[in-house]
């Protein structure tokens, strides 16, 4: 029985990829296994001596992988630029976080809300509470999540407000999405896929990275709060 391919991949990604590889899977005759997470839990893991066919990440840690020659050199392939919003449970009221002003007034006015703990979102959500000298203020409302999706603990009741990449947010049913943080506290990030240097399996890789940057792939990242990396 051939080895299953396996995919470290991006929890902004989540959705695009799940619907890519059941065509995958038939068309190259193999199965693929993913493990979810953020970049960081994929650097750490990797650095532990982890291995994938495939990896999913932002385009500065695979430049960082490839360096430490764990991804394939000249295989990082950019895939999307997602950004970080808001959702709450579906059917609530959906607070102003249009401006910074609105955005800080409203951080006020919640009951509670959450953010991630160590995605490149949730420490770029922390740095945004500092910036707007909140961190004292809010800090007993504020949970920070230590891994998965923020979305399900605003669409179980938890918390009333979720702060994530937008493409997370909208992975998980039963949230109803915000929108987007205001451009001055934005943080858009890359999203690419590079080779594992190990990989046996090559050419579904590269398969697979040309999955992703299908025009079908490219339509559900922008139902999915993305912008897909053309050209």
């Amino acid at each position: 029985m051939a080895a299953p391919f396996k995919i470290f991949g991006s929890n902004a990604l989540r959705t695009v990829l799940l619907s890519c590889i059941p065509a995958f899977e038939k068309t190259n005759n193999v199965t693929a296994a993913v493990e979810f997470g953020s970049t960081n839990h994929t650097l750490a893991n990797m650095r532990a001596g982890a291995t994938a066919d495939l990896i999913i990440a932002t385009s500065g840690a695979l430049d960082e992988l490839t360096r430490e020659s764990k991804i394939m050199a000249g295989s990082r392939t950019e895939l999307a630029t997602s950004g970080v919003g808001a959702c709450v449970r579906a059917g609530a009221a959906k607070p102003d976080i249009s401006t910074v002003q609105a955005l800080k007034q409203t951080l006020l006015n919640a009951k509670s809300l959450a953010h991630s703990k160590v995605g490149q979102s949730g420490i770029h959500f922390a740095k945004v509470i500092e910036q707007l000298r909140l961190a004292d203020t809010i800090r007993h409302k504020v949970t920070i999540n230590a891994s998965g999706l923020v979305a399900e603990l605003v669409a179980r009741g938890e918390v009333e407000l979720g702060f994530q990449q937008i493409s997370e947010l909208l992975a998980v049913k039963g949230i109803d999405l915000v929108g987007p943080l205001p451009d001055a506290l934005q943080l858009n990030t890359r999203v690419a896929a590079g080779i594992g240097a190990t990989t046996q399996q090559e050419a579904a890789a590269r398969a697979l990275i040309a999955a992703l940057r299908s025009p079908e792939a490219a339509k559900v990242m922008r139902e999915n709060g993305m912008t897909p990396v053309v050209g």
